[in-house]
C-alpha cells in the first residue's frame, strides 16, 4: 500500500538520491508508447521503474544486483484482459505458477467463480493468496450473480448494494462481464450496478455475443467500454467503430483469433490500437503445451499483425482500456516493473520475467518460492447434498410403454447449443437415452445445501454409448453437473463427487475410470500445473472410453449451466431456451404403445 513515506522514497528514486535495488542493463527497450525500439537502461526501486534511460549510471550502485540483457529486448509484462481463472482448476498460486513463466504479470478477472460458492467476503483469503504470488489481479465486482437467466441457485447473489460497497473499495477496477440480456430487461439490480460504477468513474466490461445493430446500439447505452465475445470479424469491426476496445478471444477451446483478426489485417488497420487479447478460459495442459497470452502474441504475428503492434495489443492497449495504465502496459518511470526479457520481436520467446519487481523467471529457470497457504474449512467444506440413486436420474411420464419426443439440448460448438428433437423410447415408464441417435442423460444438482434442486434434460452431439461424467466446477453456478448413458454410472459418479468434496470424474460400467479432486470450492485444485495436466489427460481419455467425440468432453459439461450461451443451457432450475429467457420441459409429446 502507498503510504506518503514511500512515496517520498519513490520520488527520491526517480532523482538518482536513492539507488536502484535492481536494473536491467544492454537491452533493447520495446516502447510501445511510441512504437519504438532502442537500447535502453531500466532501473528498479521497491517494485517500480525509476528510469529507462541509455545510461543509469546515477541510478545504480554496489549494491544494485545486475540483470545482464545484452543481445535480449524488454517487453512489459502481458495482461490477459480476461479470464476465469478457477476454470483452469488452478489455485491462485498454481496459476501464478503456470502463467508468468510465460510473461503474463497481470490479468483482469471477476474471481466470479469463487464468488458463487463462498461470496464476496469469502475472497479475503483470496486477496491473500494472490498478493503472496508474482502476479497482479486486476479484480471487477460481477454485474451481478448468478449470470443465469432465468435465476440458478449459489450460495452468494451480487446486488446492487454489493456494488454501492465495493466501488469504494481500491482493490475494485470496474463492474465484470455485463452481459446483454441484463440490459435488454432492465434488470433492477444490474441497473443500481452501472448507475454505482457511474459515480465513481469505474469502467464497464462487457460480454455481447452476436450483437449486431440495435441490439448493439441497446447495450452500449449501459455505458460499457470492452467486450471480449465476437464470432466473425464482421461483428468484431462493428464494435470497434461503435467505440467499444475489442478483445480477441483465445481460449482453450474456443479459437477465434485467426477470424476476429481479419477485421484489422484485411478491413481497418488502425483499429489495432484499440484491441487487446484474452484467455477466457484454459487449462494447465494447453498453458504447459503452448504459453500464455505470449502464445496469442505469436499467433498474432504468424496471422500478418506487426509485431511491435501484436506486443502493444498484448500490453498498453489492454491497460489503458482497463484504465490501469497507469500501473501497467509499459516500460516507463513510475509504473510497476513487470518487464520481460525476450529474443526477438517476432518471435517473442520470453526467456526472463521480472515481475512486481522481482526476478521470477532466468533464462526460463524458476527464481521464485510458490507457497501454498493453508485452506480453511470454509473454501474446502462446500458440496452439501444427500446422496443419490439411480431412480433419482430417470425422466418418468406418464405412459409404460412407448415412445416420447423428445427436445434434446444439441452440442455443434463449445459456445453453440441448438434444439434438436428425437423420438426416444419409453420402458417401465422412463425415457431411455440412446447411442444409436446419439442422445444422453444430464442433470444439475443444486450443492449449496439450499434446497437441493435436481433438474433432469437431454443432450445430443455428444456420442456416448456408456458411463457417466461429471464436474462441480462448472461457471457460473458451479453446480454439480452430470451427464451419461447409464444412470447406475450417474449415481456413481455424482455420489464420488458429492462424497470427495469436489472435482470431475469418470464413471464405466459402475467404476472409477479417473477422478481429480478439486478440494479448493470444489472448483480447484493446489496441484503442479504439471500434475493437474495430467489428470485432465487422463480424464479426457477416460471420456474417449465412453464414446465421446467431441475434443474436451468435460469442458463442453462444465459449461452447459452458462445459460448466455447460445441458445439452450440446463441449470438446477431446468432447461433453459436462452432465446426465451425461460425454462422449457424436454419432454414434448408421449405416445404409448
Amino acid at each position: 500500500m502507498l503510504t506518503r513515506e514511500l512515496l517520498a522514497s519513490y520520488i527520491d528514486a526517480g532523482a538518482g538520491r536513492i539507488k536502484a535495488d535492481l536494473a536491467v542493463m544492454g537491452g533493447t527497450l520495446i516502447n510501445v508508447n511510441t512504437g519504438e525500439y532502442y537500447q535502453a537502461d531500466v532501473a528498479i526501486y521497491k517494485g517500480k521503474i525509476t528510469a529507462v534511460e541509455k545510461d543509469i549510471s546515477d541510478y545504480v550502485d554496489d549494491h544494485t544486483k545486475i540483470i545482464d540483457a545484452k543481445g535480449k529486448y524488454l517487453a512489459p509484462g502481458l495482461i490477459d484482459c480476461h479470464v476465469h481463472v478457477e476454470c483452469s482448476k488452478m489455485s491462485m498460486t498454481r496459476f501464478a505458477e503456470a502463467v508468468v513463466p510465460h510473461g503474463t504479470t497481470s490479468i483482469v478477472s471477476g474471481l466470479d467463480e469463487y464468488i458463487s460458492v463462498i461470496g464476496v467476503d469469502g475472497l479475503e483469503d483470496i486477496f491473500k493468496e494472490i498478493d503472496a504470488s508474482p502476479l497482479k489481479v486486476f479484480w471487477a465486482l460481477p454485474y451481478k450473480t448468478p449470470y443465469t437467466i432465468p435465476k440458478s441457485t449459489i450460495a452468494y447473489n451480487v446486488t446492487g448494494k454489493d456494488h454501492e460497497r465495493y466501488h469504494q473499495d481500491s482493490r475494485c477496477y470496474g463492474i465484470w462481464e455485463l452481459v446483454r440480456e441484463a440490459v435488454m430487461t432492465k434488470d433492477q439490480d444490474t441497473l443500481d450496478a452501472i448507475v454505482e460504477a457511474e459515480k465513481r468513474h469505474r469502467p464497464i466490461f462487457g460480454c455481447s455475443p452476436l450483437a449486431r445493430g440495435k441490439d448493439l446500439n441497446e447495450y452500449l447505452m449501459s455505458g460499457v467500454r470492452v467486450d471480449h465475445e465476437s464470432y466473425d470479424h464482421e461483428e468484431f469491426l462493428e464494435k470497434a467503430r461503435k467505440g467499444i476496445h475489442t478483445i480477441i478471444r483465445e481460449s482453450a477451446v474456443t479459437k477465434f483469433l485467426n477470424e476476429n483478426v481479419r477485421a484489422i489485417t484485411e478491413c481497418c488497420p488502425g483499429m489495432a490500437r484499440h484491441t487487446s487479447f484474452c484467455s477466457d478460459d484454459v487449462h494447465a495442459r494447453g498453458i504447459l503445451a503452448h504459453g500464455h497470452i505470449d502464445h496469442i502474441v505469436r499467433l498474432a504475428i504468424k496471422a500478418g499483425v506487426a509485431p511491435m503492434t501484436a506486443i502493444q495489443m498484448g500490453t498498453i492497449n489492454a491497460a489503458e482500456a482497463y484504465q490501469i495504465d497507469d500501473h501497467v502496459g509499459s516500460i516507463a518511470p513510475g509504473k510497476d516493473a513487470d518487464i520481460l526479457l525476450v529474443d526477438q520481436p517476432g518471435t517473442f520467446q520470453v526467456e526472463t520475467v521480472i515481475s512486481k519487481g522481482q526476478l521470477i523467471t532466468e533464462n526460463g529457470e524458476n527464481r521464485f518460492d510458490y507457497q501454498i497457504p493453508a485452506r480453511q474449512s470454509s473454501l474446502t467444506d462446500t458440496v452439501k447434498h444427500a446422496l443419490l440413486t439411480a431412480d433419482d436420474f430417470a425422466t418418468h411420464v406418464n405412459i409404460e410403454e412407448g415412445t416420447a419426443l423428445v427436445e434434446t439440448i444439441h452440442s455443434v460448438g463449445p459456445f453453440m447449443r441448438k434444439r434438436r428433437d428425437v423420438e426416444l423410447e419409453v420402458k417401465d415408464g422412463i425415457v431411455c437415452p440412446s447411442a444409436e441417435k446419439d442422445v444422453a442423460m444430464v442433470s444439475v444438482i443444486e450443492r449449496y445445501g439450499i434446497h437441493g434442486h435436481m433438474s433432469k434434460g437431454f443432450i445430443s452431439g455428444w456420442s456416448f454409448n456408456k458411463g457417466a461424467i461429471a464436474t462441480t466446477a462448472s461457471p457460473d453456478d458451479n453446480n454439480l453437473v452430470v451427464a451419461g448413458a447409464s444412470r447406475e454410472d450417474m449415481a456413481l459418479a455424482a455420489n464420488t463427487l458429492i462424497g470427495q468434496g469436489g472435482g470431475q470424474v469418470v464413471v464405466i460400467d459402475g467404476k472409477i475410470i479417473s477422478f481429480l479432486p478439486l478440494p479448493i470450492a470444489g472448483i480447484a485444485s493446489d496441484l503442479a500445473p504439471e500434475e493437474l495436466a495430467k489428470k485432465e489427460i487422463e480424464l479426457e481419455e477416460g471420456a474417449k472410453e465412453i464414446g465421446s467425440s467431441l475434443p474436451d468432453p468435460i469442458f463442453y459439461l462444465s459449461f452447459l449451466p452458462i445459460t448466455a450461451i447460445p441458445d439452450l443451457a440446463i441449470t438446477d432450475g431446468g432447461c433453459v431456451d436462452y432465446t426465451k429467457l425461460r425454462y422449457f420441459d424436454p419432454i414434448l409429446e408421449v405416445k404409448e404403445n
